[in-house]
């Protein structure tokens, strides 16, 4: 029988492209790398790879860093699903909410300065913050009856979204008049979204309720009045230039906009598809609180590094430690989800109640497109995942600790 030879060529090419459509990490299968087992992290790329070839997920930007040292960096997938063009570990992702804990930080470093009390009425800044209404009933939208609300909304109660305000996204007839006339008419700036918040109706009196809220607009357009800049030059000089985070910003820069992530969407026909309408990478003058930065897998770990160090980062001082604890402790009582909520992040205050793998104290946020991290101080970790994806669900946010912290075989 003649002996049949195979070319070597398409073998080596589909092995190439399994490299790319698969992931590609920075770490051997079998080592243990502070603390972590490679062989079960390979559980979460095994997971990860699976909900891009059935279609759930273009790709995705993986990073685990521990004790100092990164444990697993990874890309995989698509970062275009229609491109077909392979996720980069230095793709850039609109981080949506997780635009928030910056905003946060940046506000604390004013207040650090002395310009502010926490229990500060916002009006003794701001004059327009007075007179409140309360809508009585939230199905009947903005022109429905209200009461005056019973205190004046405090900077403590923005931060901790107690101020009474809503983010547009509770489903309620208020919440999307509420969304319709802050997100999708034209505002000019953080100070015009911000004055059209202002003359809606409240959702509740303040200080009486957690409700996921625009109030970081308002810390937007605070930083603004106490420092003399734009949100945008605050942040650029004050932190991302000190952290060297120099993929993160409100606008994308023309040189770097192929390494945009377009987010993606499941049609009617249950397919993965990019989506129709994109938010626009340049041009942007709003310099939101509540969502609107860019950022990359590597810049968000340098912002979660200095967090997780006290407020240090490369080499330099953002915060004290004492106001970073004070961030990162529950500030709303029982009010948010039988967990803690603190100055900017969701806090774990009981891990039995959370039915969850995790520590205490951990903290942690997530953006509407499908980007996650928490920060764990007790075991010095940190995770981050980043996918773009609408409508938002936490699945990912709940897959994340339960694939870290099943492959962390040692405690701190």
């Amino acid at each position: 029988m003649k002996k049949q030879f195979y070319p070597l060529f398409p073998f080596l090419f589909l092995l190439f492209s399994l490299v790319f459509t698969y992931g590609q990490s920075s770490t051997a299968s079998n080592e243990v790398i502070s603390g972590f087992s490679e062989t079960r992290l390979d559980r979460y790329s095994k997971f990860l790879n699976t909900e891009i070839t059935e279609g759930r997920i273009p790709g995705a930007v993986s990073y685990i860093y521990r004790n100092g040292q990164i444990v697993h960096k990874a890309a995989y997938g698509y970062s275009s699903w229609e491109a077909k063009k392979p996720m980069q570990q230095d793709n850039i992702f609109h981080i949506m909410s997780m635009t928030k804990p910056i905003i946060s930080a940046a506000f604390l470093m004013l207040y650090e300065e002395g310009y502010f009390f926490l229990t500060d009425p916002v009006s003794k800044y701001l004059p327009q913050f007075k007179d409140f209404k309360v809508s009585l009933d939230v199905n009947k939208g903005i022109d429905g009856a209200t009461e005056p609300a019973k205190s004046e909304i405090t900077i403590h109660q923005l931060l901790t979204h107690t101020a009474g305000f809503t983010h547009g996204i509770g489903g309620t007839t208020l919440d999307n008049e509420i969304a319709q006339a802050i997100y999708f008419e034209p505002q000019s700036s953080i100070e015009s979204r911000v004055n059209t918040l202002i003359g809606l109706p409240l959702i509740g009196h303040p200080g009486e309720q957690w409700h996921y809220s625009a109030s970081p607009d308002v810390l937007s357009l605070l930083i603004e009045h106490f420092s003399g800049m734009t949100t945008a030059e605050f942040l650029q000089i004050r932190i991302f230039d000190p952290l060297e985070m120099k993929d993160t910003g409100y606008n994308i820069p023309t040189n770097d906009q192929d390494r945009w992530v377009p987010v993606h969407n499941i049609n009617k026909e249950g397919k993965l598809v990019n989506s129709e309408q994109q938010l626009p990478i340049e041009g942007n003058m709003v310099y939101g609180g509540t969502h609107g930065l860019f950022s990359t897998a590597d810049d968000y770990m340098k912002f979660c590094q200095m967090m997780l160090n006290g407020g240090t980062g490369n080499g330099k001082r953002f915060l004290s430690p004492k106001t970073v604890e004070l961030m990162t402790m529950n500030q709303v009582g029982d009010l948010y989800n039988g967990q803690g909520f603190g100055l900017g992040f969701g806090i774990t205050t009981d891990v039995a109640k959370s039915k969850a793998l995790g520590s205490e104290g951990s903290f942690y946020w997530s953006g509407a497109y499908s980007t996650y991290f928490f920060i764990d101080p007790k075991e010095d970790l940190i995770a981050i995942l980043m996918t773009q994806v609408q409508p938002y669900s936490n699945y990912y946010g709940a897959k994340l600790p339960q694939f870290v912290y099943q492959a962390l075989l040692d405690k701190n």
